[in-house]
């Protein structure tokens, strides 16, 4: 994201806190605004899709220490490119001045380019530059293009599926220009993806907690599960499933280039915290007409022998 989209937009208004605000209370509100404007609940709805956006992308500044010092001091000087030419941390010096004038070799005997007094100098390749892009969950399971602004120019990366948080995307020759005709640097991109309410990745995998209850459980059951970006799908569950089981729903993950990732649904049991008097007693009932065992017995054996 360019430095200009930081001035213009207050990450700490936009999650409603203020800048002293603790990770605490920052996460809390994220997570009751992300789950309040989540576009799954607005289908259609592009307004709740942008705020959705800006939601994630202000938690995403704000939560990394680093990256919030760096976008206060960014709104305190009303600006300033936030792109950094590599080598010496991109700190430019005396002997940095001499370098690109000699292209990084100093002084050669013979003379100057077409002249007499100083031997010729190869050109100097230019410095590459770093950014950070934050994209959504979603489009870092099946990718898509960003565009970025790079001295005053637009340039569009292409982001491909299946990329982690934290990987580096590199554009050749879209760095700084060189000084003197050489070739120009890189831009490298470290990708930021921000994290989604419902799924977490896990290799190519997407997962999901899916929460079943107890009957459905018991009984079995066939159940609509979420997809990244697509209709739910039906799912079923097997009589007599115990709670943490996994489901998998074939493709429905990471795809492209070779890769094909699934969905995996866990299974989370749902126990009422209160119930009737009349379920109660249909539970004494169930209860007492299931055969009688400990399930507990094969623990306690085996913590014996230790």
């Amino acid at each position: 994201m360019a430095s200009q989209d930081w001035v213009e937009k207050d990450f700490y208004k936009i999650l409603g806190v203020t800048k002293g605000v603790a990770d605490a209370d920052l996460k809390k509100a994220y997570r009751k605004l992300a789950k309040d404007n989540h576009p799954d609940l607005h289908p259609g709805d592009q307004a709740a899709e942008s705020r959705f956006k800006d939601i994630s992308e202000a938690y995403d500044v704000l939560s990394d220490p680093a990256q919030r010092q760096e976008y206060d001091a960014v709104r305190a000087m009303g600006g300033g490119a936030r792109f950094q030419a590599g080598g010496r941390g991109g700190q430019g010096g005396f002997e940095d001045v001499f370098s690109n004038l000699f292209g990084g070799g100093g002084f050669q005997g013979g003379g100057f380019p077409g002249g007499g007094g100083f031997g010729g100098f190869g050109p100097q390749r230019g410095s590459d530059l770093t950014t950070t892009s934050s994209i959504d969950f979603i489009d870092s399971i099946h990718g898509t293009n960003i565009k970025l602004n790079v001295a005053g120019n637009s340039v569009t990366l292409k982001v491909p599926a299946g990329i982690q948080d934290g990987q580096k995307l590199k554009l050749k020759g879209k760095g700084q220009a060189s000084p003197n005709g050489g070739q120009a640097g890189d831009l490298v991109v470290t990708i930021k993806v921000r994290s989604h309410p419902v799924f977490t990745r896990d290799g190519d995998n997407v997962r999901v907690v899916v929460p079943v209850t107890f009957t459905e459980a018991v009984l079995g059951a066939t159940i609509q599960v979420p997809v990244l970006g697509g209709e739910p799908v039906k799912l079923k569950v097997s009589p007599g499933t115990p709670n943490g089981r996994t489901l998998r729903v074939k493709g429905k993950g990471v795809q492209g280039d070779g890769r094909q990732g699934d969905l995996l649904a866990t299974v989370e049991i749902l126990v009422p915290n209160r119930i009737n008097k009349k379920a109660e007693e249909a539970l004494k009932a169930f209860d007492a007409e299931i055969p009688e065992e400990d399930p507990r017995a094969e623990l306690i054996s085996k913590a014996g022998l230790l």
